[in-house]
């Protein structure tokens, strides 16, 4: 049984193709630049031949390719975007137009001239890996599932806060079903809320690729993914308790994790946190003393403690587990970090994560993944995949 795992991030997309007839260590992976980062090289060089440029697709990630745009429209050069693909800058299209992209409907795309360059947006390209890997001999074909994360703010209504907005599905979510998993989901069941999920969903192309079309689709989002991924570190699995933080290029979320499930957690932007304001909100975070207007207040997205017992960092050994590109921020921490390498490598930390919610999320394939991440361990933590 083969699976396909994709955890998209700002820098980076990492991939691993699950083979359960393999150890997990030697399932083959790639890590290659995101489509956010792929979209911001191509601007970067077309403004370099002073084109224009058309955007169309769905919505993906932003951050570099919003960056690129951006630098594009300074050059004095023309930047038009679909109604879906400008989405992915902000929500609101009347913000993307102040920007000074213009906003353009499918037949007034199709009639700009030919020297515009056309790039189609979206965060899940499956042919794509799929040619990289055929380029090794390896055909991704008959697979079983296909998991990709990507984060998502979600669509606020008109006069909220992105960042609450964010956060309050982030507790709700915990409220519904009080595990990792539960932050992903089966491309049919996608909140409509989620638009960045559903434009993975409807772009992925499946049902078009002949032996693809009843492939289930699970969707999640990268920060639960990675640290549910951690907890297959074997120094993380033995504790009953733990507080681990995923240190992202844009964004930190940090879960404490113990015998009821998530005890609380906090999402700020990394770019706002030096390492005394990120010891101080893990500290707080662990105490159980944080509070959602510490983290909101800062220009972060909010915090929520679901238990009053505290939990001590204390320990012999380590304090808190870091993963996430940006973990070094924690390198000098007093707080003992352990840098979690599951199955010897952080970078697919994610993607270990997507394997545990597709078996929680898909049954018939649970005993062979569970198998798989498992090992001889018959028990797992009330977080994990069960």
């Amino acid at each position: 049984m083969r699976i396909l795992t994709v955890d998209i991030g700002t820098g980076t997309q990492d991939i691993f193709l699950y083979d359960s007839g393999l150890d997990l260590e030697n399932g083959f992976k790639l890590v290659a630049p995101s489509p956010t980062m792929i979209v911001h090289q191509k601007l970067k060089q077309a403004g370099q031949r002073r084109q224009a440029a058309l955007l169309s697709g769905v919505t993906m990630g932003g951050g570099p390719s919003q960056w690129a745009v951006e630098s594009h429209l300074r050059l004095g050069l023309p930047v038009f975007a679909t109604p879906d693909a400008a989405r992915s800058f902000n929500d609101d299209l009347q913000v993307v137009q102040a920007m000074g992209v213009q906003v353009v409907g499918d037949d007034e795309a199709r009639r700009l001239p030919a020297s515009v360059l056309r790039l189609e947006l979206r965060d899940f390209d499956f042919q794509s890996i799929a040619r990289a890997f055929s380029q090794f001999g390896v055909a991704l074909d008959n697979l079983a599932a296909i998991a990709v994360a990507v984060f998502d703010h979600g669509d606020a209504p008109p006069g909220v806060s992105d960042r609450q907005f964010r956060f309050d599905y982030l507790e709700q979510r915990i409220r519904a079903e009080n595990r990792l998993s539960a932050f992903a989901y089966l491309a049919g069941d996608i909140p409509a809320s989620m638009t960045r999920l559903q434009a993975v969903a409807q772009s992925a192309g499946l049902e078009s690729d002949p032996g693809l079309e009843n492939t289930p689709l699970v969707v999640m989002d990268t920060a639960p993914a990675a640290v549910l991924g951690a907890t297959f570190d074997p120094q993380v699995s033995v504790r009953e308790r733990v507080l681990i933080a995923n240190i992202g290029n844009f964004h930190t979320l940090a879960f404490r994790l113990g015998p009821l499930g998530i005890e609380g957690l906090f999402e700020h932007h990394t770019g706002l946190l030096d390492l005394p304001q990120l010891d101080s909100l893990l500290r707080a975070l662990a105490q159980g003393s944080l509070k959602h207007r510490d983290v909101f207040g800062h220009h972060g997205h909010g915090a929520w403690i679901n238990s009053d017992q505290p939990l001590s960092l204390e320990q012999a050994g380590f304090g808190v587990v870091v993963t996430g590109p940006r973990r070094n921020l924690l390198r000098a921490s007093a707080l003992q970090p352990y840098f979690a390498t599951p199955f010897g490598d952080m970078m697919i930390g994610g993607c270990f994560g997507l394997l545990a919610a597709t078996a929680d999320h898909l049954p018939e394939l649970k005993e062979t993944i569970l198998g798989s991440l498992h090992g001889a361990k018959t028990g797992s933590a009330p977080w994990d995949a069960s």
